[in-house]
């Protein structure tokens, strides 16, 4: 009960203030929601719609949401999977891929979305899913910027 009135509560307000360049709905069920972000400017994803799938488990709030990648996306914390490497999409205790995880009740899918959104902007090299990528964005940016730059065009043009 608590899951849906939280769910319920946080898409109206992501729908009526979303965070800028963010969009999220419900896909069929409240436990199933979709999610845009856009390319932020100045960086390799701009002009970049990028589409995530979002699952939240029934513990949620207690447990955060599993988010993904729909739209492929050349990034050193994000893999072919599209899974995320974000402090924030992890239990305290347990994380396994990633270095500690930072999830809190008090936080929501705004903040999530809000969140993978400066990941994109600033990835964080030293915490990679994908160490080719990583080592590339540390020692070869500027190849790093045009392979994110021809990934964006690919696949999340418009």
């Amino acid at each position: 009960m608590q899951r849906a009135s939280r769910l319920t509560r946080e898409l109206s307000l992501l729908a009526t203030e979303p965070p800028p360049g963010i969009t999220c709905w419900q896909n069929g069920q409240l436990n199933d929601l979709r999610a845009q972000i856009l390319g932020g400017m100045d960086t390799p994803y701009e002009k970049g719609i990028f589409n995530l799938e979002i699952i939240v488990p029934e513990r949620y709030p207690f447990e955060p949401p599993k988010i993904r990648f729909l739209t492929p996306i050349y990034h050193p914390n994000i893999d072919s999977a599209g899974r995320i490497c974000l402090d924030v999409l992890k239990l305290p205790p347990k994380a396994r891929q990633c270095l500690g995880g930072a999830w809190r009740p008090s936080l929501n899918i705004s903040t999530l979305l809000t969140s993978i959104q400066l990941l994109m902007a600033e990835p964080n090299p030293d915490d990679p899913l994908m160490a080719d990528i990583s080592s590339e964005y540390k020692y070869n940016k500027q190849l790093f910027l045009l392979n994110a730059r021809k990934w964006t065009e690919k696949y999340a043009g418009q």
